[in-house]
């Protein structure tokens, strides 16, 4: 019998790959960790894009197949949207509003990632807490 979350890391390939924009509470990056050792999650400073415009992370995102976590719900939101207007690929935002407690922000991302495929939210902008 495997635990709650096994799953994840027992799968072989499709896994949602995220990456945590610049803005985003970093307890929740390290409780993502702490809570599932396998999440497929890097954060925009480890890939040396600290500083980095908006368009340049989006186009990253894409580049690399990860959906963007992140508090930047005015600009982020914008780009990702002009970016499919001119069909450009976008793999997803999950916008997560500084007022969502960190621990249900945290139980909500573990979800998604648990019963996600890779390219699921391709072209989609999703706002936490699932409801």
């Amino acid at each position: 019998m495997f635990a709650i979350g096994s799953s994840l890391a027992n799968r072989l390939d499709g896994v949602i790959r995220f990456v945590a924009d610049e803005n985003l509470n970093d307890a929740i990056t390290r409780g993502l960790r702490r809570r599932q050792s396998t999440i497929d999650i890097v954060r925009v400073q480890d890939t040396g894009l600290s500083g980095a415009d908006d368009p340049t992370i989006l186009q990253w995102a894409a580049e690399q197949g990860r959906v963007l976590l992140t508090h930047d719900v005015s600009t982020m939101t914008k780009h990702a949207y002009e970016r499919l207007q001119n069909g450009q690929l976008m793999p997803g935002i999950f916008e997560v509003p500084r007022s969502c407690p960190i621990a249900q922000a945290i139980d909500d991302l573990l979800l998604l990632a648990e019963c996600s495929t890779d390219g699921e939210w391709e072209g989609q902008v999703r706002y936490l807490p699932l409801r």
